[in-house]
């Protein structure tokens, strides 16, 4: 009976009948049912042939019923830095960047809050590449249909108010906020209600590849099994950022710095390959001791920083010298975790000759 309701509701909506009408009928319908089973009618249209067109055109007239009459579940508590948790979090955020840009008092206020709204992407992608993905394992891809194309809809506004801060904000502004509406009040009650520990632990450790939105999730949540480093589809996730090895390897080729990594032991485990190293090094010194890499004479000196930093009396060692017609500067830096365990010393050398000569300010683009 409700499916061939809502199939009704929609072909009539599609078909042109006032938007009073429909919204009639779709509070009889909303006010017998909650969101996620409305979901699984959507879905079950979908599977039967329904354009999903069709079903884009119900999309904000059914988030406005549902306002006034759809039968809410009580939220799941849920631990600090759970993806919904997180995603809860960054709408929060949005919702007062909105109410920024509507109370901004010169066009710089303006401008910079519109420019805040545009991280709302980086909340889309997580939510299209991971949640959606999740949902279709489960059979549920009508979100991915119908919401997807509702979220190109907020990033075509925000462009254009973006492109022109100083036109109609809102038409963006209410289209950010009835997304935010489709996802706390549909789209993660029923995520809450379909998805396993292991697809919120897959999301949890994919997330960092494309970031937050305003806020940072909260510390807390860490599924069983699962690194804080994970590495996923060949990125390296760190607490500020993901990488992949092409990345990492072209970003301390290009670093104008040399570095070299000595681990707790006293053994070079790393260093970078610019095209122009202050001292030259080779492969065959990973491995060795940090000791024998120097010449005797400057053995006590190594001895005493590494010592020096091993026992937390100290943290960095800093020299310049001039070296084959270069100024060079090096830096010695003792690494430490959360716990101030010593992980080992960081050597970073740079040739500083062009920079000592710097005079004045250069405040327009020059390229050398």
């Amino acid at each position: 009976m409700s499916e061939l309701l809502l199939r009704e509701i929609i072909d009539g909506l599609n078909a042109g009948e006032s938007p009073d009408t429909v919204r009639a009928k779709l509070k009889t319908l909303v006010g017998q049912t909650d969101s996620c089973t409305l979901m699984a009618m959507e879905q079950k249209l979908i599977a039967g042939g329904m354009p999903v067109e069709k079903l884009q055109g119900l999309c904000d007239l059914h988030s406005q019923v549902t306002r006034d009459v759809l039968v809410q579940l009580p939220a799941a508590p849920l631990p600090p830095g759970h993806p919904a948790d997180t995603f809860r979090r960054e709408n929060q955020a949005l919702r007062e960047v909105v109410a920024r840009v509507r109370a901004a008092a010169s066009p710089d206020e303006r401008r910079q809050a519109v420019n805040e709204l545009m991280d709302i992407e980086k909340h889309y992608q997580r939510k299209e590449h991971l949640l959606f993905t999740c949902l279709e394992r489960h059979g549920i891809n009508g979100p991915s249909k119908v919401m997807w194309a509702k979220d190109d809809e907020v990033r075509a506004r925000l462009k254009g108010l973006r492109a022109n801060p100083d036109s109609n904000a809102e038409p963006a502004l209410s289209a950010v906020e009835e997304m935010i509406y489709k996802e706390e009040n549909i789209l993660l009650p029923a995520a809450m209600q379909k998805l396993t520990e292991t697809d919120w632990a897959e999301i949890w450790a994919s997330s960092p590849r494309y970031g937050w939105c305003l806020v940072e999730p909260r510390e807390g949540y860490r599924p069983a099994g699962v690194a804080a480093s994970a590495t996923t589809e060949g990125a390296v996730h760190l607490p500020t950022g993901s990488l992949t090895l092409a990345q990492l390897t072209a970003l301390f080729s290009t670093l104008p710095v040399d570095i070299t990594f000595v681990d707790a032991d006293d053994r070079v485990a790393f260093f970078s390959e610019g095209p122009d190293r202050v001292f030259a090094r080779s492969k065959a010194v990973i491995g060795r001791q940090v000791q024998n890499c120097h010449p005797p004479r400057s053995v006590d000196v190594v001895n005493r920083i590494l010592d020096d930093f091993r026992a937390g009396r100290q943290n960095v060692a800093e020299f310049w010298i001039d070296f084959m017609d270069r100024f060079v500067h090096i830096r010695y830096f003792a690494l430490r975790d959360e716990e101030k365990r010593y992980l080992g010393c960081l050597e970073v050398t740079q040739d500083a000759t062009a920079i000592r000569k710097l005079e004045g300010q250069r405040r327009l683009l020059q390229y050398e």
